[in-house]
């Protein structure tokens, strides 16, 4: 993926790396643990977990995806404009006055208490509009969802459903422990899943059904296939990483991210210097250190500072001193050829070394999924599909290539 001949037409200051390759390959395994004809949904809130929407859900929909699922209306509408045409249902809340939006966008909203039930359906009809709709149901996550286990439940869900301008057909839950594979992480998910089952059991009593069921997150799909009912929704296996490390040996994933940067400049200091803000790091003996343009406002934890590491020419370099916003600084002392423009991953593969966004994550006490969320919309996201740059997306030139 080194094709730095590639990358003129974007400021090489640092970048991401799409294997959109990897994508295709994710998507066969995660198929792999699904029964015939269950579906998936694709998760691609928050820009796609900071891959970029616009060419992940083209490529998943080149893949067969069948839905895809955002946080919000703002990231639905996006998507339309962006030409996909596919079934999109918005995991979050949307101001009920936005039903004319929603049915004009064809979005399907998600609703997830008997007020907002009520809420939505007077301003259909108001706005002379029918919505589409999912359920979620609560079953042990304390987020949004009508509350599975109390006696109004079956009531409020039924009061929903018979609504005129609300045309729900689907119905969902979400687990909170499904990637946590112990004792009492099973049993959980066991007990969300069969609160779950018995509500869509009652409801068929009372003569309400649903096309499509779905429960499995991404930790369901791997660790809990019996529950992959008519759809999973796949979200950081799509990604190639893993939602917890009790996941690992029971599916293959690629990684499709990888994050680059220059080396701005090298310098020799003496023993007794100290560096970046705070003076944190004193160089013990002469040293090499150099500059590469990338921070914390790029997504780049500033908790790694004095302990996060990158590559250098196929060598791990330590950062010494403080990330600052937009700078921080590596000890490439006896690493040779580094100079001005050599290239530094700072997460992926260099020379058969490689550093992962879980070990990044572990050093800043945080989950893989917030490495990838946080990375700033001003570093560029290369795209390749068969070694070759097929494009990229540079959010702060307003450009789409």
């Amino acid at each position: 993926m080194e094709r730095a001949d590639e990358m003129a037409e974007f400021l090489r200051r640092c970048w991401a790396v799409i294997n959109l390759d990897n994508v295709a390959h994710n998507l066969r395994e995660i198929r792999s643990k699904l029964r015939p004809g269950c579906m998936i949904m694709g998760v691609v809130k928050a820009d796609a977990y900071g891959h970029g929407d616009k060419y992940i859900v083209d490529e998943l929909v080149k893949l067969g995806v069948n839905w895809f699922a955002v946080s919000n209306i703002n990231e639905a509408v996006s998507l339309r404009t962006q030409g996909i045409y596919h079934p999109i249902l918005i995991l979050g809340t949307t101001p009920a006055a936005m039903a004319g939006q929603l049915c004009q966008y064809n979005i399907t909203q998600t609703v997830f208490s008997p007020e907002y039930a009520c809420q939505l359906q007077e301003q259909a009809a108001l706005q002379g509009v029918t919505v589409q709709c999912h359920i979620k149901v609560d079953t042990g996550m304390c987020r949004l969802g009508f509350n599975g286990t109390s006696p109004k439940a079956l009531d409020e869900i039924e009061a929903a459903c018979r609504c005129p301008n609300l045309n729900i057909d689907g119905i969902f839950t979400h687990f909170s422990s499904s990637d946590e594979y112990n004792e009492e992480s099973i049993a959980f998910t066991k007990e969300q899943f069969s609160v779950f089952q018995q509500v869509c059991q009652n409801l068929e009593q009372r003569g309400i059904t649903f096309s499509l069921r779905h429960c499995s997150n991404s930790g369901g799909i791997v660790n809990y296939p019996e529950m992959n009912l008519d759809m999973v929704r796949a979200g950081i296996l799509m990604y190639g990483l893993l939602p917890d490390k009790a996941c690992q040996g029971k599916i293959d994933l690629k990684p499709v991210m990888e994050l680059r940067a220059v080396v701005s400049m090298v310098k020799q200091v003496a023993a007794g210097v100290k560096v970046s803000y705070g003076r944190t790091f004193t160089v013990e003996q002469d040293m090499t250190l150099a500059t590469i343009p990338l921070g914390y406002a790029d997504g780049y934890h500033r908790l790694l500072s004095n302990q996060g590491k990158m590559l250098v020419n196929g060598q791990f370099a330590p950062i010494v001193g403080r990330v600052c916003m937009d700078q921080l600084v590596l000890d490439v002392t006896g690493i040779p050829h580094v100079a001005e423009g050599s290239e530094v991953t700072v997460v992926g593969e260099s020379q058969g070394r490689t550093i992962t966004m879980d070990e990044v994550a572990q050093l800043c006490g945080t989950a893989n999924y917030e490495i990838m969320c946080i990375l700033g919309r001003r570093v560029p996201r290369v795209y390749y599909r068969g070694g070759e740059n097929i494009g990229v997306v540079d959010y702060i030139r307003h450009n789409v290539e």
